[in-house]
């Protein structure tokens, strides 16, 4: 069977942070600039998960597109459900980020007694592919939590968190390259890690000047973003037929 999921390369985690900085600055056009809140901003993004799950489940192949586009429902959903939680429920972005760590943590110890294996080389079943995107939702909702968390809470701000989060992705990568660790488990730590990476991106782009934001509109970043995506999957496409 063929696999239905990308191969990890350079282009594919250039998608995935633009594609999580994308979740934060549409995840906030809906809830604050349209003003419909966490929680009807939740269901409509959880309708748009389910369908776009579905579509990709029953995909017999990798389509580059789709795949993408449920890759974005889960980054809008992961930061209005984390908004939910932290602000809404009151329990505050360190208390959120803790029940969140324990919901993804859960999720890989399920998956991993039920599969015997976390790689994303295997994802070639319709269970096998549940897991995988209920874990890829829980880790988006926990990245833009934790992403809040130290921004916001411990003060140090959009750019300084980009830093933090970049140089931690950077020690991922050399000890993917130079280490004997876990392929699997780095490719996990980078794709959880990503997302509070785009998540302080995004409350850049568009968060007060005062704030220390750009001021930017949710929704210009927001078409900006989702265009760059779609130009970078037709890059990557045609560097795959290439080399095919």
């Amino acid at each position: 069977m063929l696999s239905k999921v990308p191969q990890v390369t350079l282009i594919f985690w250039i998608i995935k942070i633009t594609a999580t900085t994308l979740g934060e600055t549409a995840g906030d056009a809906l809830s604050m600039s349209l003003n419909l809140g966490y929680i009807i901003s939740s269901g409509i993004f959880l309708v748009l998960f389910a369908i776009f799950v579905s579509l990709q489940i029953k995909a017999k192949q990798y389509h580059p597109y789709l795949y993408w586009l449920t890759i974005i429902t889960t980054t809008t959903l992961g930061t209005t459900i984390a908004d939910f939680v932290d602000r809404s429920l009151g329990l505050g972005y360190f208390g959120g980020s803790l029940i969140l760590l324990s919901l993804l943590l859960s999720s890989l110890a399920v998956w991993y007694y039920s599969e015997h294996t976390l790689s994303v080389e295997n994802i070639q079943t319709a269970k096998s592919e549940i897991f995988y995107w209920v874990t890829i939702m829980f880790s988006q909702t926990l990245g833009t939590a934790l992403g809040d968390w130290v921004a916001d809470t411990q003060g140090l701000g959009y750019l300084y968190s980009a830093i933090i989060f970049g140089s931690i992705l950077f020690i991922l990568t050399l000890c993917y390259f130079w280490t004997k660790i876990s392929h699997t488990f780095l490719f996990w730590s980078a794709f959880i890690l990503t997302r509070p990476l785009g998540a302080v991106l995004g409350d850049f782009l568009d968060k007060p000047i005062a704030h220390g934001g750009l001021d930017l509109s949710r929704f210009g970043a927001s078409f900006t973003l989702i265009t760059v995506i779609f130009v970078l999957i037709a890059i990557s496409k045609r560097q795959s037929k290439a080399q095919s």
